[in-house]
């Protein structure tokens, strides 16, 4: 496959992903599917805004820059017909790494979040009952969250789901680092030589 049609793909895979991402957090702030009436009940790595923001609006940058890579008009570049697909390719290499930083972003907030637990009521105060992931492995330490319903279960789902999509762009977005690299280098297939275009390079 053509680098820019690699990065087209890549692209195209980016924002999927990236609106999932939004939705997720966006579900976060209704705990159990239900809007709470004090907004310092919501666990407090919800409001980081590791899906909206890191994987998210950040990723939707570099996915743009992919789709339009394909049809870069890559002539007339420093008298070099395949200079202005090359220097596309290199900047690719930025967004790419920037789609990068998002993801780990995300990535890391919703392990913390995992391992942490949410915020709920345990029947005297508002507090984080579980510690180092000790829930995770034991269902009936569910039971210290009366409130709000189905806390754990509901947090516990979109934060793996953002831990598994934002590991998933942090991959694509490598591999970008990886494409754009080759296309620096060589160019596309539609107009460097390196690929069977017009014997140059």
């Amino acid at each position: 496959m053509c680098t820019g049609g690699c990065a087209k793909c890549l692209g195209a895979t980016l924002i999927p992903l990236a609106v999932l991402c939004t939705l997720a957090n966006i579900l976060l702030f209704f705990p159990g599917g239900k809007t709470v009436e004090d907004s310092t009940y919501i666990t407090n790595e919800v409001w980081y805004f590791g899906g909206m923001a890191g994987s998210g609006i950040l990723m939707i940058f570099p996915a743009l820059v992919f789709l339009g890579l394909q049809n870069n008009d890559c002539c007339g570049c420093c008298g070099s017909r395949s200079c202005g697909k090359r220097f596309a390719m290199f900047s690719s290499i930025i967004f790419a790494a920037l789609g990068v930083l998002g993801a780990g972003y995300c990535f890391v907030l919703s392990a913390v979040a995992i391992n942490k637990g949410p915020k709920c009521y345990t029947g005297s105060h508002w507090e984080y009952p579980f510690h180092d992931g000790d829930y995770l492995g034991n269902h009936t330490l569910w039971d210290k969250c009366q409130s709000p319903e189905n806390i754990v279960p509901w947090n516990l789902t979109l934060f793996s789901l953002l831990l598994i999509m934002s590991g998933i762009q942090a991959v694509l977005c490598g591999i970008q680092v990886v494409n754009g690299l080759f296309g620096t280098l060589c160019g596309d297939c539609k107009c460097c030589g390196c690929c069977g275009g017009d014997g140059t390079v």
